[in-house]
């Protein structure tokens, strides 16, 4: 039976959720993640009102497929988690289990950290968060390290295969956490090189991702070193490809399943 693979909504952000959710049943996908929280003030996002909620619930349920988690929260010293509540009752009216976060560096980050990990616990959702080279959590070492020192028991460290890579974890690194600290990963493929600078980096992980098998990376030895509970999805942002959301969701599906599957593209 072929692995459920969720569509994360950073690699078509121009779709609205509704239209996300079609082209996700359309293309083979069994779930997917929505942008319901900005990126940084006055960045695109979804968060529906209560007629929209509704509405995305009945497509949802139409095309049969599920919300898995919502992104993203960039956890900074501006950030008042209460802003976060309207975000986290919409993924629970939907059935979301996870919230995807990223953080910068500042004191008090472990509490701030613990408070938004105990919102999202209120709401019956827990929290990934992942390593970006740009930001202060910038190791999957740091991301265990904060969710240790939070003390937050809902928390997980998200394999982004880019950032995982990228922050210079290793498959190897996959392996020696327990399974209880890795609940979902993100796929895509990028080059064997490095980008040099701090833009670079951002430019390649926010519009120059791959499809499975196109790239360097180690993907086979990161799904190898998932723990098998793992939720998949793909993340996959391109700038470069053109095709027509249907035909390049189809073609994401394809390499994905190729990947999981052990098969050659």
């Amino acid at each position: 039976m072929t692995r459920p693979i969720g569509l994360g909504h950073f690699t078509f952000l121009e779709l609205a959720p509704a239209d996300l959710v079609r082209l996700a049943r359309q293309a083979g996908f069994g779930f997917v993640g929505l942008r319901f929280h900005p990126v940084a003030p006055g960045q695109l996002h979804y968060l529906p009102d209560a007629r929209g909620l509704a509405e995305l619930g009945r497509v949802m349920a139409g095309e049969g497929i599920a919300l898995y988690d919502i992104e993203t929260v960039v956890i900074d010293r501006h950030l008042d988690p209460s802003t976060l509540i309207p975000a986290l009752e919409a993924a629970t009216k939907l059935g979301a289990k996870r919230v995807n976060t990223c953080a910068d560096l500042f004191e008090g980050l472990p509490d701030r950290f613990a408070q938004i990990c105990d919102l999202a616990g209120d709401h019956g959702l827990g929290v990934d968060i992942e390593c970006m080279a740009w930001r202060g959590i910038d190791s999957p070492q740091a991301c265990l390290d904060l969710i240790a020192r939070s003390g937050a028991s809902n928390a997980a460290y998200l394999v982004d295969a880019l950032h995982h890579t990228r922050c210079g974890g290793t498959p190897e690194s996959i392996t020696a956490m327990s399974s209880s600290s890795i609940c979902s990963a993100q796929l895509c493929d990028a080059p064997a090189a490095v980008p040099t600078g701090t833009d670079v980096l951002i430019a390649e992980a926010r519009g120059g991702r791959l499809l499975p098998g196109e790239g360097s990376l180690p993907l086979r030895e990161i799904v190898a070193a998932l723990p098998a509970e793992t939720v998949v999805s793909v993340e996959l942002p391109s700038v470069s490809d053109r095709r027509p959301p249907s035909d390049r969701a189809r073609a994401i599906y394809t390499a994905t399943t190729a990947l999981l599957e052990g098969r050659s593209r």
